[in-house]
């Protein structure tokens, strides 16, 4: 399949790459240097060719799109509209990553894939009107929303956390933010078997299975870097941030289920698996390390 990724020199878009090249699928990516997804005729020259497009470019600074919610309308709603329209004249089928920052964050189950939309920040937004344009504009489109995302191609959480952690004695990390960590190694195979398993159009939720808070993240991060800086709990109160962060981003997965493809596995064995990968070697060797001291004890 001859497919092209958009920001595809991103944390998640350079898996996606990997994954569909390791599939043998023709893969062509672009980050924003070699393509500007908000200029109309640009984008139908990139896409007239291709048999699919996998959208991973994003207004990603969440904080900064408070107070240029416009530039972030751009890039997160504009340019998937354009996207859409150009794909849908060639023929092509489109995936469009999107978040968990369009729901409003104050579940108590997880959001269904068809669950009503009600962001409470510029990102958020932005997103949403991704989404909709895409709807819109493209009829054989899948949406897939994921979220607490980490990967080895860019700054993440766990790796801010490790470094930290090698730094300071102590760290406050909040614990009423609930949501499920996720590997783009993951998400880029969600991708891939869409694509290849031709899966019914529409919205699937990319995240691991089970759920965290940032604190219990955090104290997984730091047991498999084997730093010895103790996590404490805080909450969110205690950082003032100008978006307001979502206190539940547990999303469900009922049609990756309807859709015959296995879900994501539970986040902590996810995080078991790629730990070495996105923390480096030192993490890997600190994992040997615990394993030889857990089968001699």
């Amino acid at each position: 399949m001859r497919i092209l990724v958009t920001g595809a020199a991103g944390m998640l878009g350079s898996d996606v790459m990997i994954a569909l090249g390791d599939r043998g699928h023709s893969v062509q990516g672009l980050d924003r240097s070699a393509l500007d997804i908000t200029d109309e005729s640009a984008v139908a020259d990139a896409v007239w060719d291709v048999e699919a497009v996998v959208n991973c470019a994003a207004w990603t600074a969440v904080d900064d799109a408070e107070s240029e919610e416009a530039a972030a309308y751009w890039v997160n709603a504009i340019a998937p509209q354009l996207l859409a329209r150009a794909t849908h004249r060639a023929g092509a089928g489109l995936v469009h990553v999107s978040t968990d920052y369009v729901f409003s964050g104050d579940a108590a189950a997880p959001y269904d894939e068809e669950a009503p939309l009600a962001p409470r920040s510029a990102y958020g937004r932005s997103k949403a009107a991704g989404e909709w344009a895409v709807r819109a504009e493209h009829p054989r489109h899948w949406i897939v929303r994921t979220a607490w995302l980490y990967g080895a191609g860019g700054d993440c959480f766990p790796r801010t956390i490790a470094r930290l952690a090698g730094e300071r004695e102590q760290l406050s990390v909040v614990d009423d933010q609930i949501g499920q960590p996720t590997w783009t190694v993951d998400v880029a195979g969600q991708i891939a078997a869409l694509l290849e398993g031709q899966a019914p159009w529409g919205t699937y939720h990319a995240t691991s299975a089970g759920t965290a808070s940032w604190f219990d993240f955090a104290t997984a991060v730091v047991d498999s870097a084997g730093a010895r800086a103790r996590v404490a709990p805080t909450t969110t109160a205690a950082f003032s941030r100008p978006a307001p962060r979502p206190a539940w981003s547990v999303l469900g997965h009922r049609r990756w289920a309807e859709a015959g493809i296995a879900a994501i596995g539970n986040w902590r064995e996810r995080w078991e698996a790629a730990a070495a990968d996105v923390l480096g070697e030192a993490a890997a060797d600190d994992q040997a390390a615990m394993s030889t001291l857990r089968r001699d004890s």
